[in-house]
């Protein structure tokens, strides 16, 4: 619940009360008003690219972004005959500097986030998993900013996939405890690719969320040496209890059903990990040639 409430006050509440302050502040100068409109505009673009809008919608990420355009305009009405530059108070000072400094910040994790939408690695080029849905990819990129995987090196081009009701968001509730309460969980799961199921596991468990298995990070799940390259394994992690198809040294197709999504290991909520290794690191994934980031939506009939 902790989580829910620090989502809703970075994702919801800080761009708005940031919009509130630029439309109703009383400007004595142009200065002082584009110091505030840096800061809000940074905020918004930040959180459109790298905030978890699965949570809320996925379509209210561009709410912020329309709103911004009408308070600058009606603002931008208000300031518009004023000089540049005054004599600042030194609550103006303040404010300016304040504003300057949260400016910066967010203009750089903007900077970095959209760092992360490409790659110069070689992908491997995989079959989405999952059919039948719009589906939403919660951690993905090449940076930590919108891909919290980038920490560990097997997993760095690691995606989390959840999926989408009709009202565009992962699950009924904001954080609810009932595993059917969300969207993709029990949704089949199919191989990736085509090759030799090299390891299994399936007799864990689905947890309550929020709780986690620390010990057995993958939960239930496979790994798959693809055809073409042996050497990469493909990890689907995550999976129902019990729901896990196919054993260790069987062959199988692209296609194939191996299992479901669940809710097992070191996961907070029902989704799917998905991520490609070689010797140790991380291998990027793409699919139908996309290298897929955090708001992607995947469509499939």
């Amino acid at each position: 619940m902790t989580f829910s409430i620090i989502n809703i006050i970075i994702q919801l509440l800080l761009p708005s009360v940031f919009l509130i302050e630029l439309y109703k502040t009383k400007f004595d100068n142009k200065l002082h008003w584009v110091f505030q409109l840096l800061s809000t505009t940074m905020i918004i673009t930040w959180l459109f690219i790298a905030g978890a809008w699965d949570w809320f919608g996925y379509y209210i990420r561009y709410i912020f972004p329309i709103v911004l355009i009408i308070v600058v305009y009606l603002s931008w009405r208000k300031i518009k005959k004023l000089p540049f530059r005054t004599h600042l108070s030194k609550k103006e000072k303040l404010n300016v500097g304040i504003n300057g400094i949260l400016a910066f910040i967010f203009g750089l994790y903007t900077i970095v986030s959209l760092s992360g939408f490409t790659t110069e690695d070689e992908p491997i080029e995989l079959q989405f998993p999952l059919q039948d849905g719009a589906y939403y990819i919660g951690q993905g990129g090449n940076h930590e900013q919108i891909n919290h995987h980038q920490q560990v090196e097997a997993q760095q081009y690691a995606l989390d996939i959840m999926k989408l009701n009709a009202f565009q968001t992962r699950a009924k509730g904001i954080y609810p405890k009932d595993l059917e309460k969300y969207e993709i969980y029990g949704e089949p799961l199919y191989s990736p690719c085509s090759g030799e199921v090299m390891e299994t596991r399936g007799h864990l468990e689905d947890l309550t969320p929020p709780e986690r298995d620390q010990e057995r990070l993958e939960g239930n799940y496979v790994a798959v040496a693809c055809d073409g390259d042996e050497e990469i394994k493909v990890y689907l992690a995550h999976m129902q209890e019990n729901s896990v198809l196919v054993e260790n040294g069987d062959m199988i197709e692209e296609g194939q059903q191996i299992g479901s999504v669940g809710n097992s290991g070191n996961t907070t909520e029902p989704h799917l990990h998905i991520h490609a290794e070689k010797d140790g690191v991380g291998v990027p994934i793409q699919f139908n040639g996309e290298f897929l980031t955090r708001n992607s939506i995947v469509k499939k009939d």
